[in-house]
């Protein structure tokens, strides 16, 4: 076994990496961005290497600059987690070339899948089901588009190179294909430096089964059973989890064979997965092999009690696989939720920004948090907006489920924008728990799973009214305290005036509205006058956040985050924002000027697709942006004349920046 490993990667996967090291007496050593300064790898591991500036291709993709450090540190071998250098045939090459240990498979297998047409014939050839399509290397876009016809539609443009679902696109229709495919090429060339891509049938109401396989350097090869990825947005998965609800033993027998199969081809070595993509028949078809460890490998470890990274560190260091196929089998059921700083509600776009609170469930037997951050990180524009992996586990999937909405209902985060109430109403929801599901699901149900916004309910304005009131009798009893006259009666916070009930009056916004709420000062309660009715309510605070109530007999307690004049009310499992502001600027806000255009997120422009005084249409892409590696189209809002351009390709934007102008002068 390794003296000591360099873990060449960041987040959740390096902090997976660095316990079970841990666990191993392995000595570790991290990497860091200058954005990554202080993360929590960074401080699980025995020392940290400054890479270089934030973006990826100056710090996390610069394999000379890691190997420097692998060699400058003493390590024997290179885990690269997922995504970065994982699946980088020149990297793993360049590791043997220094005496280094790629911690994955052997290069000439990383090469072999990591062109999806290349990938295709080596499975044809191993008896491995394809689905039908164009594989070929011709990129030309008059012979694709040509192709694309012959195939038939509805079909998917996928990059050669990479996964993930970047630069992947569906297309229903002959027009829209050539848009399709440039914007897949332009994506594809961002993410993973080659614009190659192919085209397949696209399978109608499909589901994504892939089987988790491993092979040792002495010709062994298992598959660890399946996974259910279904249930995906923009592409990447949202719920993972295994066994597949409805495979059978002989269908989970014949794709684990078949996966099997596909790593005896290429002379696989370590952790990969084959993922299949299969119809509502049951019939199966290949649709790619990742040759790297898999972010929702803890449901595989869930169900077989087993450490799969543990593995990967025996196998790359000469050892036989720990059990034979015979010897494995699954034992209940686990599903993993990956929460995301994201906007389900803006088409799941990233959602940067810092993490003022983060509570996690309580870690068990049945619970397992996987994360690379904490309460006060920041999600940045220049990684995957992942906060952390959920995963459950119990005997059946009915429990599991039950598992997984009670620990979605306790984990808490505040400070930027997660997809935490979209989960809640995923795991809730009755398709889902009868295992009714397939790769469309989320687009089938989105109006029940991103319902349109509503307003606070009572009891969560009544929290947040509390917590106003706690903190601005709080703030008067220290200026009491601290004044030459602690019993003056301007010291009171009970809103007295003269002929008149004590009241004060609260104005809150939220995504639904204004919202005014009048408190009555009681002896030892408030009585508040909410859109529901009236409330009797007292509390008090519980450390800095947490607030225990009494609302007229019911005692809850919630968690409420202050920030100036920002409130965020985390209840239940789901969290609010309210803003409180001055009641003379109720109904005043900003006015748009018409047809302007802002950034829905933060990110880069990585191309202006008009020029000032072009005619433009509605629907028409008029700017790309980039941001946490994906790709977001910028539409003209109205048909109209372009006015002005504010930012060129290459240049960094803020989320709500105006883009461009549109105006409709000049159009009849």
């Amino acid at each position: 076994m390794f003296e000591k490993i360099l873990i060449a990667n960041r987040g959740e996967i390096a902090c997976r990496v660095a316990r079970t090291c841990r666990q191993l007496s392995i000595h570790t050593a991290a990497v860091y961005s200058e954005a990554d300064s202080g993360a929590l790898h960074t401080a699980l591991c025995d020392e940290a290497w400054l890479l270089g500036p934030a973006p990826a291709r100056d710090s996390y993709l610069r394999g000379d600059r890691i190997l420097e450090i692998a060699q400058a540190c003493g390590a024997e071998a290179i885990h690269p987690g997922y995504g970065f250098l994982a699946e980088n045939a020149g990297f793993a090459q360049a590791c043997d070339a220094a005496g280094l240990i790629f911690i994955g498979p052997p290069a000439a297998a990383i090469a072999a899948m990591g062109s999806k047409s290349a990938a295709k014939r080596i499975m044809s050839e191993a008896g491995v089901p394809l689905v039908p399509g164009y594989h070929g290397e011709e990129q030309d876009p008059q012979i694709l588009a040509q192709t694309a016809n012959e195939i038939g539609y509805p079909l998917l443009i996928k990059p050669t190179a990479g996964g993930g679902g970047k630069g992947m696109r569906r297309v229903d229709e002959a027009v829209e294909f050539t848009e399709a495919l440039a914007s897949a090429k332009r994506e594809a060339a961002a993410s993973f430096g080659d614009d190659r891509v192919l085209i397949e049938k696209y399978i109608l109401d499909p589901r994504h089964i892939e089987i988790q396989v491993f092979a040792d350097r002495h010709g062994a090869v298992v598959y660890l059973f399946e996974r259910d990825c279904s249930v995906q947005r923009r592409y990447q998965k949202v719920l993972e989890e295994a066994p597949a609800p409805w495979v059978s033993e002989a269908l989970r027998r014949e794709m684990g064979q078949a996966a099997a199969r596909a790593a005896h081809a290429i002379g696989y070595v370590g952790a990969g997965t084959v993922e299949f993509i299969v119809d509502p028949e049951g019939e199966f078809y290949f649709m790619e092999m990742n040759t790297r460890l898999q972010v929702e490998h803890p449901v595989t470890e869930m169900v077989t009690g087993l450490d799969l990274v543990e593995w990967q560190l025996r196998v790359a260091a000469g050892e036989q696989l720990p059990l034979s196929q015979g010897e494995l089998a699954l034992r209940g059921h686990a599903i993993e939720a990956r929460i995301y700083a994201e906007q389900p509600h803006n088409d799941f776009l990233p959602a940067p920004g810092r993490l003022d609170h983060l509570r996690t469930p309580q870690a068990g037997p049945h619970v397992r948090i996987d994360t690379g951050v904490r309460a006060g990180d920041t999600i940045t524009i220049h990684y995957d907006p992942m906060i952390a992996k959920l995963t459950v586990w119990d005997r059946d999937r009915a429990s599991a489920l039950r598992r997984l909405r009670h620990a979605l209902a306790e984990f808490q985060v505040a400070g930027a924008s997660t997809n935490l109430g979209f989960l809640q109403r995923l795991a809730g929801h009755p398709a889902f728990a009868a295992g009714e599901i397939d790769t469309g699901f989320i687009e089938r149900f989105r109006e029940s799973l991103i319902p349109a916004p509503s307003r606070a309910p009572d009891q969560v304005l009544a929290m947040a009214c509390l917590a106003v009131l706690l903190r601005n009798a709080e703030l008067a009893r220290k200026r009491a305290a601290a004044s030459s006259d602690p019993y003056s009666p301007w010291h009171l916070t009970n809103a007295w005036v003269l002929n008149d009930d004590s009241h004060q009056m609260l104005h809150f916004r939220d995504e639904a509205g204004d919202i005014a709420v009048t408190a009555l000062y009681r002896p030892g309660h408030y009585l508040l006058e909410l859109p529901g009715g009236k409330l009797r309510v007292c509390g008090e605070r519980e450390g800095d956040t947490d607030i225990r109530a009494d609302l007229q007999g019911l005692r809850v307690t919630a968690t409420v985050i202050q920030r100036e004049a920002e409130l965020i009310v985390l209840w239940q499992g789901l969290s609010y924002h309210l803003h409180l502001h001055d009641p003379l600027t109720v109904g005043m806000e900003d006015e748009i000027r018409e047809g302007s255009l802002k950034a829905p997120m933060p990110g880069t422009v990585a191309q202006v697709l008009v020029a000032p005084g072009d005619e433009v249409s509605a629907g028409q892409p008029v700017m790309v942006l980039e941001a946490m590696k994906m790709e977001y189209i910028i539409k003209a809002s109205a048909d109209g004349v372009v006015e002005a351009i504010h930012y060129q390709a290459g240049e960094q934007v803020s989320e709500g920046t105006e883009l461009l102008a549109i105006s409709n002068n000049g159009r009849a």
